[in-house]
């Protein structure tokens, strides 16, 4: 009974036929259980207990969940593209915005946005690798079966991927391989994103990320790579055969093996989008005659030396990886222009010194008031191997012959020393303790006489300036030249007199930093070859106010008697310290972590970036007197004649020389209130320049050129006269303040004020001497003669209490006669008796400019 009971039940009742009225039933209806009404079919299962139910249960969901852990546990969540986990170049770009080089490690990519792309552009994509890409849903079920089809059928390998699909292998799934697993991987990462974003977010996002060859990643790079331009300026002509470049970069690229590849891949997209109704055919006609201009093959960095000194500052700054990685966009101080124009003058000077056994040159163009650095030459030629042309001489350490001068004159109006302070330029030996005698010559090889400090700076004596260097003392140079910007000067122990002719090594920028205090009146200003470094997304890291740096360059001068007692102060913090998002989820999280809660979050990076220090080394009475005696042409007419390589005509400039006494290095150092170009010449190997090569025949000329280029659309600047400067006549000869008790031919000058000299009322006097019968010459100092006269004459005095008698008769230098060897002939040089200089005597004696300065008398204007 019970058996058939339950066949009743089972038993469904036999449906009518209709044969005249049959009806087609869709397929959705068919699909529909509540429509058709179909029988449930009966398990014949022995009963189950409910608990065995639910161990089953468990057990088939803890299969599931693991067969899907094990095919998606390291599936990237696709909310990742829109952090942007592929690394992005960072560009550095001119003050104009013009790019000089891109940094990046494998992938060189800059993204953009759709909206800045051409509408050609994303329809030539759109045409030939996807077409049906805004009516599906990630996945193209015609293109997989046809791909599948042909795949099974041995016919060519066809990939049926859309554009969402190529997004995430290229984005999300670093795995080349072709399996199934791989596939539904993508599949379903494919799906998810068409799920979160929009379909321009997706297109947009493709175009940034796909390779089109070589480092190219990205649309902005290929069209930077391949045309030199933007992707937003791109023609039809130049879009269509970048978009065909994405399915074989190395088979299509034009700079390949096979050009013309290229060529027929472009006409391929063109037909794409005419067939697609993007183009006409008119269109298509002119975009496939357009003879297209590739970008030149060679490397397209600009300004070699400047930008990966720039690269090291980021480095230093940053960190490696988002300088790598992190698309910084850093907007430089550089001027493109002008930094093209210096280069082709230094290479072409070059050239022509080579004559002159010089084979390497550098400069360097900056804003002393800012510090911007406008132009960086670093050598000749950065791309000459043969002749180390990548090493950047501006950062390297070279000895600065006489261009040191002016710091240690500084100084020496800084203690107190008048600017009309005479020096005898005799030969003079300086000898001290265990060391060997130190006798320095001047460039020319002749002595001058009594010498002023005007012209003796002017005309670039080395005697008056190592006598000057002895009144200051090498503790009081290094510590100016330090406190000025000049490094490495670390040892004093390493330096002795000859310091102020060169002897300590100085680096291209520092020496820049230097002379710009005597620019600024006395405000030292660090180089600032950065503007602006922001993120790709726009954050601003940092940014240098300009006007802020120049107003702060023209206040809070220091008043000389503070110099000595007070510290050097600063006018603005020295650093900011800013959290930079990376806009990067790294390491990527995957479902199962966003399944347990886990974001993925951003990186974010603390960074202390220092800010430019605007600081009072110099008082500007010092400065002005410095740059006044640098730009005075007639003070250095005696050594350069009236019509140098160092005038710029209608400009007034300050400008120093420098020759080392090697001649391995020559420099030329000038400046306006506005401006500073510093130029070298030498050679890289310290090999020795020609004997010919000086500060006019070397850097001189290059300086020149720039220096023009740079003022040519500029009015003349005289340096600003400090309240603090008085002018007084003073005596040509001695230097001495004119006196109606002792008259004198007289000459102009300037001082500070409380540091006129004193009167001319008994120098240059008469006085009885002793003079030597035997060579007629005055008795020197340490000399044992028996056989003397005394007799009266005219003598004058330097601050080291060396007599000179000005009215004796020294004889001629002689030199050998070419055609009677045995006889010595007149050379017209006047040959003096050379001064021995107890230098460890004269330490210990403390000698103060107070014997020679008036600091009661009222000042003269």
């Amino acid at each position: 009974m019970a058996s058939k009971s339950r066949s009743k039940k089972t038993t469904p009742p036999s449906p009518t036929p209709k044969t005249k009225q049959s009806r087609k039933i869709k397929l959705s209806h068919f699909l529909s259980l509540s429509r058709l009404r179909l029988p449930h079919p009966q398990l014949h299962l022995p009963h189950l207990q409910r608990k065995h139910i639910i161990i089953i249960s468990i057990l088939i969901a803890t299969l599931l969940f693991t067969i899907g852990f094990i095919l998606f546990k390291d599936v990237p969540n696709p909310t990742s593209l829109s952090k942007r986990p592929a690394p992005v170049s960072t560009q550095i770009l001119d003050r104009h915005g013009q790019l000089l080089y891109e940094i990046y490690t494998d992938q060189n990519r800059t993204p953009v946005s759709i909206k800045d792309l051409p509408d050609h552009l994303t329809q030539a994509t759109i045409s030939i690798e996807d077409k049906n890409f805004y009516s599906h849903h990630g996945l193209d079920l015609r293109g997989i079966a046809r791909a599948a089809f042909k795949t099974l059928t041995g016919q060519r390998l066809e990939g049926g991927s859309t554009i969402t699909q190529q997004l995430v292998k290229t984005a999300l799934l670093n795995d080349p391989s072709r399996t199934i697993s791989r596939k539904i991987k993508e599949a379903a990462l494919a799906i998810l994103t068409e799920i979160i974003y929009s379909k321009d977010q997706i297109l947009e996002m493709y175009l940034n990320n796909v390779p089109y060859g070589g480092t190219a990643y990205g649309i902005e790079t290929a069209a930077r790579q391949y045309f030199n331009k933007s992707a937003k300026d791109l023609t039809l002509a130049e879009a269509t055969l970048l978009a065909g470049l994405p399915q074989a970069p190395t088979r299509y690229s034009p700079f390949g093996a096979h050009p013309e590849l290229a060529k027929q891949r472009q006409e391929q997209v063109l037909r794409r989008l005419h067939e697609d109704g993007y183009i006409t055919s008119e269109e298509l006609e002119t975009a496939k005659n357009e003879s297209l201009n590739y970008a030149s093959v060679k490397s397209t960095i600009k300004a070699p030396h400047f930008v990966l000194w720039i690269k090291d500052l980021l480095v230093d700054r940053y960190g490696e990886d988002l300088v790598n990685l992190g698309g910084l966009r850093v907007t430089t101080t550089l001027d493109l222009n002008l930094q093209e124009y210096a280069q082709a003058s230094l290479s072409a000077e070059v050239d022509k010194l080579e004559r002159l056994k010089v084979g390497n040159g550098a400069a360097l163009v900056t804003k002393p008031k800012t510090g911007e650095v406008l132009a960086m030459i670093g050598s000749r030629d950065y791309f000459d191997k043969e002749h180390d042309g990548a090493v950047n001489i501006t950062l390297r350490y070279r000895q600065p012959g006489s261009s040191i001068k002016p710091l240690n004159y500084a100084v020496g109006l800084l203690k107190g020393w008048p600017t009309s302070t005479m020096y005898l330029d005799i030969p003079t030996c300086f000898t001290q303790s265990g060391q060997k005698a130190y006798c320095p010559k001047n460039y020319d090889n002749t002595w001058h006489g009594p010498t002023q400090m005007r012209f003796a700076l002017g005309n670039s004596y080395n005697i008056p300036a190592v006598k000057q260097l002895a009144l200051n003392g090498l503790d009081a140079m290094i510590a100016t030249a330090s406190a000025m910007g000049i490094t490495g000067w670390d040892n004093p122990d390493r330096f002795g007199l000859s310091l102020t002719l060169g002897g300590g090594e100085v680096r291209m920028i520092d020496m820049a930093v230097a002379f710009g205090v005597f620019a600024n009146s006395g405000v030292k200003v660090p180089l600032n070859p950065i503007l602006k470094v922001e993120t790709y997304t726009g954050q601003v890291l940092e940014e240098t106010n300009l006007e802020t740096i120049a107003d702060l360059a023209s206040t809070s001068p220091l008043n000389w008697d503070d110099f000595w007692s007070k510290p050097r102060s600063s006018n603005n913090p020295t650093t900011q310290t800013t959290s930079v998002d990376l806009g990067i989820a790294s390491p990527y999280s995957s479902f199962f972590d966003r399944l347990l809660g886990k974001k993925p979050g951003n990186q974010t990076l603390n960074i202390t970036i220092p800010e430019t220090q605007v600081t009072t080394v110099l008082p500007e009475e010092v400065a002005y007197i410095i740059s006044h005696i640098l730009l005075d042409n007639n003070a250095r007419v005696g050594a350069f004649g009236s019509s140098s390589e160092l005038v710029i005509p209608g400009h007034t400039v300050s400008v120093k020389t420098g020759t080392t006494n090697d001649l391995r290095d020559n420099w030329t150092i000038g400046f306006t209130p506005d401006y500073l170009v510093t130029t070298w010449v030498g050679n890289n190997d310290n090999t020795s320049m020609s004997y010919v090569a000086s500060g006019v025949t070397g850097a001189s000329p290059i300086w020149n050129d720039i220096m023009r280029f740079v003022l040519k659309d500029e009015k003349d600047r005289f340096p600003t006269r400090p309240q603090g400067i008085a002018d007084a006549q003073v005596c040509t000869l001695t230097g001495l303040l004119a006196s109606p008790d002792a008259p004198c031919d007289t000459r102009n000058e300037i001082f500070i004020k409380d540091h006129l000299p004193l009167p001319s009322t008994t120098l240059p006097t008469r006085k009885q001497i002793w003079i030597r019968r035997d060579t007629n010459q005055p008795l020197l100092p340490g000399e044992e003669v028996i056989d003397l006269n005394l007799e009266e004459h005219t003598v004058v005095s330097d601050p080291f209490t060396q007599e000179f008698c000005l009215d004796c008769a020294y004889p001629q230098e002689t030199k050998p006669n070419p055609d009677n060897p045995d006889e010595q002939i007149p050379t017209g040089k006047i040959s003096y008796p050379t001064f021995i200089i107890n230098y460890d005597l004269f330490k210990a004696k403390n000698i103060t400019p107070t014997s020679w300065i008036n600091t009661t008398q009222p000042p003269i204007n």
